[in-house]
């Protein structure tokens, strides 16, 4: 088995060492129609079990049906090396000094073009590990956190406009995992999604940012700005979400202000998915849970096919079902495999 590789896997799976791990974080609330049922309290570290470092992952872009690539992927999973009490959220007892690997996962949704998301995939986990560093004495984990996310995700859009990056009218969505023995810490800017299989539920880690969201209508008609109905909602019709990275030819009405949620890991987590629109626009959440947990089950039954990882097999078989139900968008996918190999039942 391979051990970890240094920096940024874009668009490729790979095995982990069993002797590393990932860590995350707490409670979030509950999207329209699903229902997060608490995880009872452990007096164990999830990771000291064993259970959370035997983690794998697959990507899968496609351009399908459009004329260019915008969207990116990004994998970092070494993006920080921390002992669970400094991450947060822990269960057990402190004190144990053990480090585990913290997980990074990122799907970036280009618009106008793919500079701002190319960037975002190379800059985001850089800039968000800088700014959690910076934070001396933070008042609590959850805090810290969601200043790094919210100052990171600030300093990379400010970045794209010093660096001329690309031009005014040119953005991305953001959505970005962090994974640790203990927590699932997800950051969301856009339309893209990160969706946790947990036995039989169905749990959307994140809350799409649309201009005719409640909340979202309010604060741009508020700073002057009109939503118009053309060919969906849009601000002054044109940009179909009211948050993204870059797109300052919207300011103030569309800002690369993310918002964070944060649930703590369990046995019973099955695989995260994270996707561009192009996968969501033609398929609910459900519909993606189910499918992949059917092919996760019958991979974890038969082994590798083709040398092909479980979660690599369910992020090809995401991708290749969303243009086959005629998404007429770019489509990206990551799969992260959760299920602790020790609780895996290879066909005998």
């Amino acid at each position: 088995m391979e051990s970890d590789p240094p920096g940024i896997q874009p668009r490729r799976a790979r095995d982990e060492d069993p002797t590393t791990a990932a860590s995350s974080s707490a409670e979030i609330p509950a999207p329209t129609g699903l229902v997060a049922k608490p995880v009872e309290a452990r007096g164990r570290c999830l990771w000291r079990k064993g259970g959370a470092a035997a983690v794998s992952w697959g990507a899968a872009s496609t351009v399908g049906r459009r004329k260019e690539m915008e969207d990116a992927v990004a994998v970092a999973p070494a993006f920080m090396a921390l002992t669970c009490e400094r991450v947060g959220g822990c269960a057990a007892p402190p004190g144990s000094g053990e480090v585990s690997h913290v997980r990074f996962f990122g799907v970036y949704d280009g618009h106008g073009g793919a500079q701002v998301a190319d960037y975002c995939a190379k800059r985001v986990h850089e800039v968000v590990a800088e700014e959690w560093d910076r934070i001396q004495n933070p008042e609590c984990w959850k805090r810290r956190w969601e200043t790094a996310f919210h100052d990171g995700f600030k300093r990379v859009d400010n970045e794209v406009i010093d660096e001329a990056v690309a031009p005014d009218i040119i953005g991305s969505t953001a959505v970005v995992v962090v994974i640790s023995g203990c927590q699932i810490i997800s950051s969301n800017c856009g339309d893209s999604r990160a969706l946790l299989c947990r036995g039989n539920q169905r749990i959307q880690l994140t809350i799409d940012h649309k201009p005719d969201r409640e909340d979202e209508l309010m604060r741009i008609e508020s700073l002057g700005g009109r939503v118009i109905n053309w060919q969906g909602c849009r601000i002054s019709g044109v940009l179909a979400v009211s948050r993204s990275i870059g797109d300052r030819y919207m300011r103030p009405w569309v800002i690369p202000v993310p918002e964070i949620s944060f649930m703590s890991r369990s046995e019973d987590d099955d695989c995260l998915i994270l996707a561009s629109d192009g996968l969501w626009d033609v398929m609910s959440i459900e519909e993606v849970g189910d499918m992949a947990c059917r092919h996760f089950r019958w991979q974890r039954r038969n082994g590798l096919v083709d040398g092909v990882s479980p979660a690599q097999a369910v992020a090809d078989h995401l991708t290749e079902l969303a243009y086959q139900k005629n998404s007429s968008d770019n489509i990206s996918v990551v799969v992260v495999d959760l299920k602790s190999r020790s609780r895996r039942r290879p066909r005998q």
